[in-house]
């Protein structure tokens, strides 16, 4: 019986300092979700052995004892935490499970990403950065309504009903608010107007799209000015629709861009990809997600159910990607 590593950080992991914000976290996972995977792999007849975060891996790194690893760790710090794990499990000969230390780092870093989705005539949102309040000045390829987020940041960190700002005060003072609280530069996008879809997908050479997931925000499909916020995640105010209720031309090319974003980054094994669709149905993509969560409550085990398949088959199909392409028989 071959033997899986788990990597996994905890939100008990986390050690609040003043003056971090609410969401620090948010990245990390439960102890329920990191047991639920860890069943889930046993039931697909690997044994499981739990390693935990970087810090923990790096002390147990020459003594291992596993055929590959299925990393979820989202790393502790610093704008290349995503890679932590997949670096030190690269430099030891570790076959591991997702993507690589570099397409993790380029694409947590929302500018990198956007930069590479530009040269790849991707559609996403105009866009430009700030590092600090004296350095906003005049932007006029992009005009108002924007929303700003932190620039290497997950799980919706920074965004709230702030976020989207309509004139220059509002945006000055929201971006002074990521630059101070989250000790980053801000990212500011033309905001778009419409709907929000997500779309997951699974393998390598033959990638599998699922079915086109989409937002439902306070009971409505059509968002308008209504986002994903950090707050929106734990609340009844957000539902996903799956399968979306589309049309066969948005559905073709909201599956399309999906791979050709996943394969711009060269993304492995699995990941999603986030859209939002304007009032006129033109797609641009916000960002794609690597390293997506795996709870039994996200996008994953919803397109599981859709496509006929248990949550315990899901994290199998993404498993046994990774071991067919690291050759492990």
């Amino acid at each position: 019986m071959k033997t899986v590593g788990l990597t996994y950080d905890l939100k008990t992991d986390y050690k609040f300092k003043e003056g971090d914000p609410l969401d620090a976290n948010a990245e990390f996972d439960s102890l329920s979700t990191v047991d639920v995977i860890a069943e889930a792999i046993a039931a697909n007849g690997f044994k499981v052995k739990k390693i935990g975060n970087a810090s923990n891996l790096l002390e147990k790194i020459d003594n291992l004892g596993v055929d590959i690893v299925f990393n979820i760790s989202e790393g502790l710090s610093g704008r290349n935490r995503e890679s932590q794990v997949p670096i030190l499990l690269e430099m030891a000969g570790v076959p591991f499970v997702g993507a690589d230390a570099l397409t993790l780092g380029l694409t947590l870093d929302k500018v990198m990403a956007k930069k590479i989705f530009i040269a790849e005539k991707i559609p996403t949102p105009k866009f430009f950065e700030v590092r600090s309040i004296e350095g906003l000045i005049n932007q006029d390829h992009c005009q108002f309504p924007l929303i700003v987020k932190p620039r290497f940041e997950g799980s919706s960190k920074g965004l709230s009903e702030s976020s989207r700002v309509e004139n220059a005060d509002e945006l000055k003072k929201q971006v002074e608010f990521i630059v101070k609280t989250y000790k980053q530069p801000a990212l500011v996008e033309e905001f778009i107007s419409g709907q929000e879809f997500t779309v997951a997908i699974v393998g390598n050479e033959n990638p599998q799209v699922m079915p086109v997931v989409q937002i439902k925000i306070d009971g409505k499909l059509k968002l308008n000015d209504k986002f994903y916020t950090f707050a929106r995640i734990t609340s009844d105010r957000l539902e996903y629709i799956c399968p979306a209720k589309i049309t066969s031309d948005l559905k073709k090319k909201l599956d399309e861009l999906s791979l050709k974003v996943y394969r711009a980054v060269d993304c492995r094994d699995f990941g999603r990809v986030d859209f939002r669709v304007d009032n006129n149905g033109n797609p641009y993509v916000l960002e794609i997600n690597p390293l997506p969560s795996l709870s039994t409550e996200d996008v994953f085990m919803l397109v599981a159910k859709n496509i006929g398949i248990t949550y315990e088959q899901m994290v199998g199909k993404i498993l046994n990607s990774a071991l067919v392409r690291n050759g492990v028989n």
